[in-house]
């Protein structure tokens, strides 16, 4: 007869099923790891700018295309916490749009306790709390009808979104404090565009294989034909250069333009790297990257935690939260991505969901109970049955 396990043995146990049962995802935990990671380097490194063919150049891939990783996972969680790939319908799809709404608000008063650290970043969590929002009438489409709208929006909300934020309101004071309420440097009339398309994928069926072999082809096919497009048409705009033009603003690959290319291009590479974390989560490659799979299983308390560490270490070394360029002098970046990824390894392996996960589903699940009819109850990393 087998022994029972010891306690410990028992609790691990629990906690590596968590990390890398069948209720998981494992490609979008890999995903939303490397996400985590590239927003890191892109806030705590001065990178050049991205020119293919110069391989020295390369680590500026992070810059605007991390965040835009980012926000397409949001759309990808919006659809597994909504049905996948079939709409719920009632009260259960009630009961998961509520959870959304005290999931944007939840993330919206951590994204503005986070600026009020006074770190030079430009925080997401805001932007990323109203996509939410927005993307909730959105939940009952089906598949080919969101790719549809978020084409649509790929060629459309640019323009608006660059109309409006050449407005001069921005500049001034009042302009700059909704700014950074709205988190407007991920402005979400645009932004919107990733986060359909990641729910369209979410709705496909994001753990097929001919999806994500689709994702890759697709994905590598509209970033090229985006790059192709701004080496022929776009605007000629050197490295930091501002966009002076209103067409230099809309039709532009270049990172955080918000351009018609950038969205095409970029929203492009993040499916692209969906799709190919995925399937390499499909091989012997899953146990490699399982620290980067600790890492996006706790994306929130990873992406916060470091925003606090960076506040605090730039108060204690350089006497102000604020210093940019002198708090990347000190090359914080290897101390800060292998403490991000040892700390979330240990911490999904020995104590489970990130801190800042487990009190969001907390309140919640207090704020919004479950519905009365029965069926599993959806939460962003996995499915409870």
């Amino acid at each position: 007869m087998q022994e029972p396990a010891s306690p410990a043995g028992a609790w691990f146990a629990a906690r590596w099923t968590r990390l890398n049962g069948p209720a998981r995802i494992a490609g979008v935990d890999l995903a939303r790891g490397l996400a985590v990671l590239g927003m890191l380097a892109a806030h705590l490194v001065t990178l050049e700018h991205l020119v293919w063919s110069d391989p020295s150049t390369w680590a500026g891939i992070v810059q605007g295309r991390s965040s835009i990783l980012f926000a397409t996972l949001a759309g990808v969680s919006i659809g597994l916490v909504t049905g996948g790939e079939q709409p719920w319908e009632g009260e259960r799809m009630t009961t998961a749009r509520l959870r959304l709404v005290v999931r944007a608000f939840l993330l919206w008063i951590l994204g503005v306790a986070l600026i009020a650290t006074g770190v030079p970043v430009y925080v997401i969590l805001p932007a990323y709390a109203i996509l939410f929002l927005v993307a909730i009438p959105f939940t009952r489409l089906r598949a080919r009808t969101l790719f549809v709208i978020a084409a649509g929006c790929a060629l459309v909300t640019p323009v608006v979104a660059t109309m409006l934020g050449t407005l001069p309101f921005w500049d001034s004071e009042n302009g700059s404090f909704l700014s950074a309420l709205l988190g407007w440097r991920y402005p979400f009339v645009s932004w919107i565009t990733f986060v359909l398309a990641g729910l369209a994928v979410a709705r496909i069926g994001v753990r097929r294989l001919r999806v994500q072999v689709w994702l890759v082809a697709a994905g590598v096919a509209l970033t090229a034909a985006a790059g192709a497009l701004d080496a022929l048409t776009g605007a000629k705009l050197e490295a930091g250069a501002e966009a002076e033009t209103l067409w230099e603003h809309i039709w532009t690959a270049g990172p955080h333009s918000g351009g018609v290319l950038e969205v095409v291009g970029s929203g492009g590479f993040a499916l692209a790297v969906l799709g190919a974390s995925l399937l390499l989560c499909r091989t012997v490659v899953v146990w490699i990257v399982l620290p980067l799979r600790a890492v996006g299983s706790m994306p929130l308390s990873a992406y916060a935690a470091q925003l606090v560490v960076w506040a605090a270490l730039s108060s204690l070394l350089l006497g102000d939260p604020g210093s940019l360029f002198p708090f990347r002098a000190l090359n914080p970046l290897p101390a800060f991505a292998v403490g991000t990824i040892v700390a979330c390894t240990i911490w999904a392996l020995t104590v489970g969901r990130g801190p800042l996960e487990w009190l969001t589903d907390r309140v919640i699940r207090f704020a919004v109970p479950a519905p009365s009819s029965p069926g599993p109850i959806a939460t962003p990393d996995r499915l409870e049955r």
